[in-house]
């Protein structure tokens, strides 16, 4: 068995979530926020099988889309006025980082 963790942007959660839901896989969404970024997403939690991870992959591969945007530029010194000043960058989000780890056992109690 295999835990995967599916870290998603928010835009992408609703189209990954109804896929797995629609092909019978179970799962625990909780919202979590990016480190690098600093932005809110969400990490889908899932049990399965050995067998189904190639499945769950497919899945987020097809609906997590990878897209541009905009930010504003994050500066640590010089306080508001670099902040004001910065330029917006743009940078890639949205896919997928996901996290297959080994499960020894799955209940639900």
């Amino acid at each position: 068995m295999k835990l995967i963790f599916a870290v998603l942007h928010a835009k992408d959660v609703e189209a990954c979530a109804d896929a797995l839901s629609a092909r019978g896989f179970v799962y625990t969404r909780f919202a979590t926020q990016g480190g690098f970024l600093d932005t809110s997403n969400f990490t889908l939690m899932i049990g399965v099988g050995d067998d189904q991870v190639g499945e769950v992959l497919d899945i987020l591969r097809r609906r997590a889309q990878h897209r541009t945007e905009m930010l504003a530029a994050r500066t640590q010194a010089g306080g508001d006025l670099a902040a004001i000043l910065a330029p917006p960058v743009d940078v890639e989000v949205g896919g997928a980082t996901v996290l297959v780890v080994p499960l020894d056992r799955l209940e639900k109690l």
